[in-house]
């Protein structure tokens, strides 16, 4: 060979660049990030039982605390099977066996072409309405319902805000109003998780004696009464537009008007 000396190969040249050369460099980054995302990815594969627990419990103590019944000295599992959950057909207003409650996902169900209807009146902004829904009843000692936990959604300023509206044994006295996701601005849109705010809700009414539904989220009270009205959030309007038109569309014709007429009438 030429002055002796033995060919290397690919590999070899590569083990002879200095450290700080460009390929040497950029192999590390490489190896580094290859690495670093080969762990994140095992790690978002193994903490996502634990994920969906946390969920499912978090979404657990948000139902608690609408509720009024949340103690943080009690087991959660403990204190949500007082709740009795039901899968909703908005269509009918009555509760179908159609699908196992346990497993159940409103999410999904919304997103399934075929459990779910396309809106051309959208003024919640949730593009696709799921046919079924869960809900939850809580009974008092006596057997007799107590209080109705009905799932809303909509869009506000920057985000879809996921929460429950707890309703009296009637179906048209509000107990609670809450949401337990959302990405709406702190300070401002965000105020909705704030106590005094969420107070304001309790005691007002969806509709007259005649049916209509009067509630409003505005900044001055409607003609309707005060007992239909909640202050506006301040420098949120957006936020306070969305809130007011979700709340209207799942107590209207379009999400659980047929469900309260029977809980109304005795027929749940």
């Amino acid at each position: 060979m030429p002055d002796g000396q033995e060919r290397k190969g690919a590999i070899g040249r590569f083990l002879a660049l200095p450290t700080d050369s460009v390929p040497k460099t950029l192999f590390v980054a490489i190896a580094v990030c290859l690495v670093a995302s080969m762990i994140v990815s095992a790690a978002a594969v193994a903490l996502r039982p634990t994920q969906a627990v946390n969920s499912l419990k978090d979404k657990q103590i948000n139902i608690l605390q609408v509720a009024g019944i949340y103690d943080p000295a009690q087991d959660v599992v403990e204190a949500f099977s007082a709740f009795e959950p039901h899968i909703l057909e908005l269509d009918t207003g009555t509760f179908t066996q159609q699908f196992d409650v346990a497993t159940f996902d409103d999410r999904d169900v919304a997103d399934d072409p075929a459990t779910s209807v396309a809106l051309t009146e959208d003024p919640a902004g949730i593009g696709r309405q799921g046919k079924y829904v869960t809900v939850y009843l809580l009974r008092d000692e006596a057997g007799n319902i107590d209080k109705v936990v009905l799932p809303i959604h909509g869009y506000g300023l920057w985000s879809t805000l996921y929460g429950f509206i707890a309703l009296e044994e009637n179906g048209n006295d509000i107990f609670g109003l809450q949401f337990y996701e959302h990405a709406e601005t702190p300070g401002l849109g965000a105020e909705v998780d704030n106590p005094r705010w969420k107070a304001l809700w309790k005691g007002k009414k969806l509709a007259d004696d005649t049916g209509t539904l009067q509630i409003s989220v505005t900044k001055t009270a409607p003609a309707a009464g005060k007992e239909f009205h909640i202050d506006a959030l301040a420098g949120a309007t957006l936020t306070t537009v969305g809130v007011h038109n979700l709340v209207n569309f799942w107590m209207g014709e379009a999400g659980y008007q047929l469900f309260l007429d029977n809980l109304k009438a005795g027929n749940v």
